[in-house]
């Protein structure tokens, strides 16, 4: 079994304490999202645990407890991305995030901390030269601190649709996303790289962008030393290539404020 923790909430960054609690009791109650009468006990022993797969934008209240972790196998899939409050209204200075990652990669492995730039927005600001700019110094910056770079364009989920458009983010067009990839993947060679694409169903293997797989069977098994037999998580969309995962997060208790976030009540235009 693999465990997410979490696509619905940035357990990291804000219930890391609780998370240790729940690794002590070596088990965690979760509420089904659709039917929040039916809960879930899910075992965190570490022998039904092939892995956990952590998801943050800023993950430093963690590098102090990742002791209680021995046990376990995981890795974080760390999100950074170079936008300012007016898009990722509650995060640290990029300069202290950026730390926090090097940090973490130290102490784990740079194997173990996967960069994502996630997701891809444009506007009047943002625009394609200024992702242009900022992915290159970010990826120079991260050089030796992560081996994998996953990026993906903004999806206009009908949730956070007037979110985007009052920020004047418009859809990229095919041409954008075209340089936007070929611009990424130069960029990634020359910082030692891998890089592919979260959930897109465009070609981009012109330009040696592949299809990721961010809850990776692949990845958990030269982690681990043994081969999983886990099929594809059927609950996700069709051009995701996540394998099947338990999530323990709570949709609506992130508190990171991204206007673009379809977790929680941030992504429903509350301010």
């Amino acid at each position: 079994m693999i465990i997410s923790a979490s696509r619905r909430t940035d357990i990291p960054a804000f219930y890391s304490d609780w998370l240790i609690e729940r690794i002590k009791e070596r088990c965690v109650h979760v509420k089904n999202p659709f039917n929040p009468d039916q809960i879930s006990k899910i075992s965190l022993e570490p022998n039904d645990v092939d892995c956990i797969v952590f998801w943050s934008k800023n993950p430093k209240p963690m590098l102090d407890k990742l002791e209680f972790l021995n046990e376990y196998t995981y890795y974080f899939q760390f999100t950074i991305n170079p936008y300012n409050s007016d898009i990722e209204r509650n995060l640290p200075p990029k300069s202290e995030i950026i730390e926090t990652f090097k940090k973490l990669s130290d102490k784990i492995s740079a194997q173990k901390v996967i960069w994502r730039y996630d997701p891809v927005l444009l506007n009047a600001k943002y625009t394609v030269q200024y992702h242009i700019e900022k992915f290159n110094e970010m990826a120079y910056q991260l050089k030796g601190y992560t081996e994998k770079i996953i990026f993906s364009y903004i999806d206009f989920y009908k949730k956070i649709a007037e979110n985007l458009k009052a920020n004047g983010i418009t859809e990229a067009t095919t041409e954008q996303k075209l340089i936007l990839a070929e611009n990424f993947s130069i960029s990634a060679k020359e910082n030692n790289l891998s890089i592919a694409t979260c959930a897109e169903n465009i070609d981009l293997s012109q330009y040696n962008i592949k299809h990721a797989k961010c809850i990776d069977d692949e990845l958990i098994a030269k982690l681990t030393g043994h081969d999983l037999s886990i099929k594809k998580d059927k609950n996700q969309r069709l051009e995701c290539g996540c394998v099947a995962s338990r999530d323990i997060g709570e949709y609506n208790t992130c508190l990171n404020g991204c206007i673009y976030c379809y977790a929680g009540s941030f992504a429903a235009g509350a301010v």
